[in-house]
């Protein structure tokens, strides 16, 4: 499949094809920036997965190639994060995402900043293109988040008419997504020993989409607190009786109102 998207002549023409890529194609590793990232990228599928909220058919993958060819020249980004709604083949071990192709286009790719040169706001146009230019006008992925995690900024991109737009986040600091139900917002505290600012979900009506950890603690405190009311109960009929007993009335032998 070709989509072309000018019609100008001029050198700025981009013919995007999506091809497979060769069987004995290699992908390069390109390194984890840090040892923060994969936890921030694994918090975001595990609170999706707890919740049920995905499908087989969904590919979510973290530091995952996305390939695309233009011009002749193949082009593979691997994004911090990455939301495909449908594909159209489910696989096990899939190593790369060739989209229109192999399925949808992502709704989502995410970058998480680092000491790094800016690679997540460049809009290089020339080979190999910058990753804002790749996942708006080659891609065109709708929704572009890049997330700084030591100060916590979150910066949501909405494509709009061929371009990204930052949004506004809403008055609890989350961005909707309507097509996956859920807000998506920053949250600070501890995970796997690491503190600081996270990515996290909340459904339509606010709440939390809960970690295992969490959902552990939840289950722990409501099993509590049913063994404490079930401990006042027992103490509230231990005193019942022992007023009756004291007033002479056997609690065993009460005459019956049927």
């Amino acid at each position: 499949m070709v989509v072309q998207l000018s019609e100008s002549k001029s050198s700025n023409q981009l013919i995007i094809t999506w091809s497979a890529l060769p069987k004995d194609f290699q992908l390069e590793d390109e390194p984890v920036e840090n040892t923060g990232q994969p936890i921030l990228a694994g918090a975001l599928r595990e609170s999706l997965e707890i919740s049920g909220l995905i499908q087989p058919q969904m590919l979510i993958a973290s530091n995952f190639g996305l390939c695309a060819t233009v011009n002749g020249q193949l082009i593979i980004k691997a994004p911090d994060w990455v939301y495909v709604p449908r594909v159209k083949e489910v696989l096990s071990n899939r190593k790369s995402y060739t989209p229109i192709l192999e399925g949808e286009i992502p709704l989502i790719v995410m970058e998480f900043l680092s000491d790094t040169d800016g690679g997540e706001y460049s809009v290089k146009r020339t080979y190999p293109p910058g990753r804002w230019f790749f996942y708006e006008q080659i891609l065109q992925v709708p929704i572009y988040i890049i997330f700084e995690p030591d100060g916590g900024l979150l910066e949501y991109n909405q494509l709009e008419n061929g371009r990204y737009e930052l949004k506004l986040s809403d008055e609890n600091g989350r961005h909707w997504i309507d097509a996956m139900g859920l807000y998506l917002g920053t949250w600070q505290g501890t995970k796997e020993a690491h503190t600081g600012y996270w990515l996290r979900w909340w459904d339509k009506d606010g709440n939390l989409l809960a970690w295992a950890v969490e959902q552990i603690e939840q289950e722990r405190q409501r099993a509590e607190q049913e063994s404490q009311r079930a401990e006042q109960e027992r103490q509230q009929k231990e005193r019942l009786i022992a007023y009756l007993q004291s007033q002479g009335i056997d609690p065993n032998n009460l005459p019956s109102f049927e």
